[in-house]
């Protein structure tokens, strides 16, 4: 077997994650990976990925990018992001295609919660963030707020109503692009409802 510090390396140029097919690549075969997972220096994370324990402050956020590279940041995430939440999720909210596998998300750690969107309708809203250093594929303010709009049935109330008070205080909210995703996304009434009351 390499040098743990080697293999350190190896990992640490990774983000500190990698796959089997990279640890091979590096000659670091089966029976090594099971020496590494005994000594708790490297756990495995799902099938085919492992993750360096002791990686200095390594963020959730860098697994998510790995595990799910398509994926957007939305919903409770998002609110969390934006400010409009000051209740950190228990699991990471992603949009990803309604035509993906859903087999991917059965993973013990990090917690994620998919949610499935049209094709059509991924990119709407899609912007750029950072996330603990880390660039990350993000909803925009609007899109996040639309999105709310559509899953208001299945979020918390408390979390929904200070998330429409805080998006309308917002100096940089867009209402023009609200009302524009609103029809792309059919939520235009609740739009009127729940946030021109407050506008």
């Amino acid at each position: 077997m390499k040098p743990i510090e080697e293999i350190r390396k190896i990992f640490s140029s990774h983000g500190g994650m990698l796959r089997t097919a990279d640890l091979t690549r590096a000659r670091i075969y089966y029976k090594d990976i099971q020496v590494l997972i005994e000594k708790g220096l490297i756990e495995k994370i799902r099938t085919g990925y492992y993750q360096w324990v002791d990686q200095d402050n390594l963020s959730e956020i860098v697994i998510i990018k790995q595990l799910f590279p398509d994926a957007i940041i939305c919903m409770d995430s998002a609110l969390l992001y934006y400010g409009y939440s000051d209740r950190t999720p228990l699991r990471w909210t992603l949009a990803v295609s309604k035509d993906s596998p859903k087999s991917r998300f059965k993973i013990d750690y990090p917690f994620v919660k998919p949610y499935y969107v049209e094709p059509a309708l991924l990119d709407l809203g899609l912007t750029s963030g950072e996330i603990d250093g880390n660039p990350v594929k993000i909803y925009d303010r609007e899109r996040t707020i639309c999105d709310c709009l559509r899953y208001m049935n299945k979020m918390d109330k408390e979390i929904f109503t200070k998330a429409i008070r805080r998006y309308v205080d917002d100096s940089q909210k867009n209402i023009s692009r609200l009302i524009e995703y609103a029809k792309t996304l059919r939520v235009q009434s609740r739009v009127k409802s729940l946030i021109g009351v407050w506008l």
